[in-house]
């Protein structure tokens, strides 16, 4: 843990979707996590009960609404009435990973706009602020009237490459659809590399069929950058497509590994050499394959804790150095 810190009206908490990414969080920042028991009724029903005094004091609840989606978005909005009701100063959400981002707009016809729906409900539960990583369309900062401080996953990744000399100057970054394009040239601009861009065509949901490639790859490393990996198609594909192309190695990553049904298997059988994610998730022994890497948003996260409590700006998490290229 680091020096504990000075004020003691700090108080982090975590509910069950990642407590290893929360302690983590706790011990950059210098804190133990609050006491806290979060069950069930028979019925199913949550129960919440805060197990010190948090009078006065600013909050920060650690909770991604990944799987089970519906029953982490309920623990944290049931625990925003909690802290609410028991007078804590400030209520601030630390979202790792914002679920439900990927209904950002009427997409078709009588179709609601859930990401809206589920800020909606954020802020009327009472919380005061927001702390998020890599949200899968950066304009639902704007379904929110809290401040959002929405943090970056690409410079992790890209560490990740130089300090394990992957990226060197035979190294693409490639955007698996023109959506993460901006995704792909911020990982780039830490790389110094260039980009490529796969077109490719969605029938139907979680179904990919890759197009083309926008881009020189033959001959080169490339690395593959989404926001999110859920049944891996997409990304698999694309690996795929990249190696028919002419890449010499092809590795991918990825902010949240949702990995849901299928994925697993995909990217083992793929020729993806490794999927480098971060812990915004949370990955149980049963959900990780030997091809997949792990890094931690912990350090990163505290930071910006300390940094938000402190009234100063989080703008540097967005300009941190890393190993350059000689």
């Amino acid at each position: 843990m680091s020096e504990h810190y000075f004020d003691p009206k700090l108080k982090i908490f975590a509910l069950n979707s990642n407590r290893p990414l929360a302690q983590k969080i706790a011990d950059e920042v210098g804190v133990e996590l609050g006491r806290l028991s979060v069950d069930q009724f028979s019925d199913g029903e949550i129960r919440i009960n805060i197990e010190e005094s948090i009078r006065g004091d600013h909050v920060y609840i650690v909770q991604s609404t990944s799987s089970p989606v519906n029953d982490n978005l309920m623990e944290l909005l049931i625990m925003i009435d909690a802290l609410k009701r028991a007078s804590a100063k400030t209520i601030n959400l630390v979202i790792p990973y914002y679920g439900y981002a990927r209904q950002d707009r009427k997409a078709r016809s009588r179709e609601p706009i859930t990401a809206k729906l589920v800020a909606n409900m954020i802020t009327a539960a009472g919380a005061d602020r927001i702390l998020t990583l890599d949200l899968h369309a950066s304009q639902i900062q704007g379904f929110f009237d809290i401040p959002v401080d929405h943090l970056m996953g690409a410079p992790l990744l890209a560490n990740y490459f130089l300090t394990h000399d992957i990226a060197n100057e035979d190294v693409v970054v490639v955007s698996p659809d023109h959506g993460g394009v901006t995704r792909a040239r911020k990982l780039a601009e830490f790389l110094k590399a260039p980009i490529a861009i796969i077109d490719k065509r969605r029938p139907k949901a979680n179904v990919a069929e890759v197009m083309n490639i926008i881009g020189n790859v033959e001959g080169k490393k490339c690395i593959l950058i989404d926001d999110m990996i859920d049944t891996a198609g997409t990304i698999t594909l694309a690996a795929g497509a990249l190696e028919e192309a002419g890449a010499t190695e092809v590795y991918a990553c990825c902010t949240h590994p949702v990995l849901s049904g299928p994925a697993l298997e995909r990217i083992q059988s793929s020729v993806i050499k490794e999927l480098i994610v971060t812990d915004s998730i949370y990955l149980p022994e049963d959900r990780k394959c030997e091809k997949i890497v792990e890094v931690s948003v912990g350090s990163l996260m505290g930071d910006a804790i300390k940094r938000i409590h402190e009234n100063k700006s989080v703008s540097p998490l967005f300009e941190k150095k890393f190993k350059t290229k000689k």
